[in-house]
C-alpha cells in the first residue's frame, strides 16, 4: 500500500505544526531532529548543501520517526520535482512563486497524467518501492503535498490568483526574502513584515488553504498562531548549534559579543 501522507491529512486538523528547518547535510543531525518530538522537518535543499542524494538519504534517515519530512527544492523545475518525487519525497515546499502561472506548472510537475505530466519511472522510484507499491500510480496524486512559497512583492501582489489554483495544498510566507523587499533587511520582525503576512493569511484562509511561516521567536510563532497559520518552523539546526555553542563558550570565555542569531 502506498505511504499515507500523515502532514496533508493534519493540514485538514485544528490545531498548528511546528517543525524544525534542517539546513546541516548530515543524517545523524537528521536523526537527532527527528526525535525530538517535532511535527515536521523540513530538509533545506534551496540554501542547504543538498544534492538529489543526500535529500534521499535524510529521508530514509528519518522515516522510521514519527515526524513528515518535508523538502525545499533549489527551484520548482519540472525536472527536479519529478526527481525528489520518485526518491520518496511526498511534501515539496517550492521556494520563489511569484504567479499563478508558475503554481500551476509546479502542480502539474508534481501530478501524473491526467491532471499533469509527471514521468512514469516507478521500476527506478524509491516513492514506489521500486514497483512492490501495487497501488503507486494509481493514488500517488492524492498523497502529493503542493506548498508554494511567497516570499516577493510580486508574489504578494498575486496572491489571490496563486491561492485559488487547484492543487495548491498550502501557502508558506517566507519572512526574510520578505522582510528584505520590503526595506527591512535582516528584520522578518518588523511590525510591517507581520502585517503583510498575516494579511496574507487571510487571503489563503479565505481560499480554503492552509498557511505557513517560519518564526523562531516565541512572541511571532504566538501571533502568527493566533492569525491562524497551521504550520510554522521554530527553529533552524544551524542557528541552534551556533547560539548553543556561542552561548556555552561565552561562560568561560569573554569576546565581548552577545549577538545572536535568528536562523533565518
Amino acid at each position: 500500500m502506498i505511504k499515507v501522507n500523515k502532514f496533508k491529512q493534519a493540514l485538514n486538523g485544528d490545531k498548528p505544526l511546528f517543525g524544525l528547518w534542517q539546513g546541516i547535510p548530515d543524517t545523524t543531525v537528521a536523526e537527532i531532529g527527528a526525535g525530538a518530538g517535532f511535527d515536521w522537518l523540513l530538509i533545506d535543499a534551496e540554501h542547504g548543501p543538498f544534492d538529489l542524494r543526500s535529500v534521499m538519504a535524510h529521508l530514509q534517515a528519518v522515516e522510521s520517526y514519527p515526524v513528515s519530512a518535508l523538502v525545499r527544492p533549489v527551484e520548482g523545475s519540472t525536472a527536479l520535482i519529478k526527481q525528489l518525487l520518485d526518491i520518496g519525497a511526498q511534501t515539496l515546499l517550492v521556494p520563489m512563486v511569484d504567479s499563478a502561472e508558475q503554481a500551476e506548472q509546479i502542480v502539474r510537475a508534481a501530478k501524473y497524467p491526467p491532471e499533469g505530466v509527471r514521468g512514469l519511472g516507478t521500476s527506478m522510484a524509491r516513492a514506489a518501492n521500486w514497483n512492490r507499491t501495487s497501488d503507486y500510480l494509481l493514488k500517488a496524486n492524492e498523497e502529493i503535498c503542493v506548498i508554494v512559497q511567497i516570499e516577493t512583492l510580486a508574489g504578494i501582489q498575486n496572491i489571490d490568483s496563486i491561492v485559488a489554483v487547484d492543487g495548491v495544498d498550502a501557502v508558506f510566507i517566507g519572512p526574510s526574502d520578505l522582510s528584505a523587499v520590503m526595506g527591512h533587511i535582516g528584520n522578518p520582525g518588523h511590525p510591517d513584515v507581520v502585517a503583510a503576512i498575516e494579511s496574507g493569511f487571510d487571503i489563503i484562509h479565505r481560499a480554503g488553504k492552509s498557511s505557513g511561516v517560519l518564526a523562531v521567536t516565541k512572541e511571532l510563532v504566538d501571533k502568527y498562531v493566533a492569525a491562524g497559520a497551521m504550520f510554522i518552523g521554530v527553529g533552524v539546526d544551524a542557528a541552534l548549534l551556533v547560539n548553543a555553542t556561542r552561548q556555552l563558550a561565552s561562560q568561560y570565555i569573554s569576546d565581548g559579543s552577545d549577538e545572536s542569531t535568528e536562523g533565518y
